[in-house]
């Protein structure tokens, strides 16, 4: 527990710069207890005023958590939630940042990623590569993506490009811990095509055998498979199933593990998301967001190929 207490004391040090007097919220599920505890050890050995706040883990990925959750993100400096459904695609998250808390969504984070893997990577570098394709998707308008013959497309057109460094050391950061992302709302209605999952899906885990997804204007309309199955189920039948998220991974330590926390941040990769989007640009509120990881794919934006078999191409 000792080598988890001390890398737990590093995030708070390295990636929120935790001051002395700031007040700490752990928040976390029945599910994640465990895995919580060397976070709130780690806020505790610092001196910081700290609550353990756990509820149940019967919530989906985007989902509102309780109100009393909400409540406690807003109240303190620095919120760090280590659940097994997402809280970053939240309108709790938000308005807990717009109070200038300071939030870490760690949704599915294993002792085995606490102590190795996308938790190790230079934030320098991640800054710099997930710079630049914040950058790549802020002044673009239309995404191609192949892979195994299949092929995707959609726009992003006059929606920004956001980063995702892990790093949040100012008011009112938010975001994934560990990170290393570039992601964007795709236009809701314009994904045509089919997309190969062979990376994983939240909350499913590893594909056992990849996944065809076929979108036609912007909706899921068929996933292939056993856990294709369990996608659409996850999704719903109403809005979940609307395209919500184009995401590049900029983690170069990161680590296909079947926890889309560290998977949608593994360099060479791409992943796309159904469901909520408003709190990040779009405009769908579904209450479930849910992430599908693709490994080696080759992508175009606007006509420029920008990574091909997951090889980056970076000018």
């Amino acid at each position: 527990m000792t080598k988890y207490i001390d890398n737990a004391i590093k995030v708070f040090e390295n990636n929120f710069n935790l001051q002395k007097g700031e007040k700490v919220v752990i928040i976390t599920d029945d599910r994640m207890r465990q895995v919580a505890m060397p976070f709130y050890e780690a806020a505790c050995i610092k001196g910081n005023e700290t609550v353990f706040a756990q509820f149940p883990s019967i919530y989906r990925s985007g989902e509102e958590p309780p109100a009393i959750i909400v409540q406690a993100m807003k109240d303190a400096d620095v919120a760090l939630c280590i659940t097994h459904a997402s809280l970053t695609h939240t309108h709790a998250k938000k308005e807990a940042v717009a109070t200038g808390t300071r939030i870490g969504t760690m949704p599915g984070l294993t002792f085995d990623m606490l102590e190795k893997g996308a938790i190790e990577a230079d934030p320098e570098t991640i800054l710099d590569l997930t710079s630049h394709f914040t950058s790549v998707l802020d002044q673009a308008s239309e995404v191609k993506i192949e892979k195994d013959g299949e092929v995707l497309t959609f726009s992003i057109a006059d929606r920004p490009g956001i980063p995702s460094t892990g790093i949040f050391r100012e008011k009112g950061q938010a975001g994934n811990v560990p990170s290393g992302e570039a992601y964007i709302a795709p236009i809701e209605d314009s994904a045509n095509g089919k997309l190969v999952v062979d990376g994983s899906i939240a909350q499913l885990g590893k594909v056992n055998e990849p996944v065809v997804l076929v979108l036609k204007d912007g909706r899921l309309v068929d996933a292939s498979g056993n856990q294709g199955e369990e996608l659409l189920e996850l999704l719903g039948n109403d809005k979940g199933r609307i395209i919500a998220e184009f995401g590049i991974g900029t983690n170069p330590t990161a680590q296909i593990t079947g926890v889309v926390l560290e998977d949608e941040k593994v360099y060479g990769t791409i992943h796309i998301a159904f469901g909520s989007n408003k709190p990040f640009g779009g405009v769908t509120e579904a209450g479930v967001h849910i992430d599908c990881v693709v490994k080696e794919p080759t992508v175009w934006i606007d006509g420029e190929k920008i990574m091909e078999n997951g090889e980056v191409n970076r000018a």
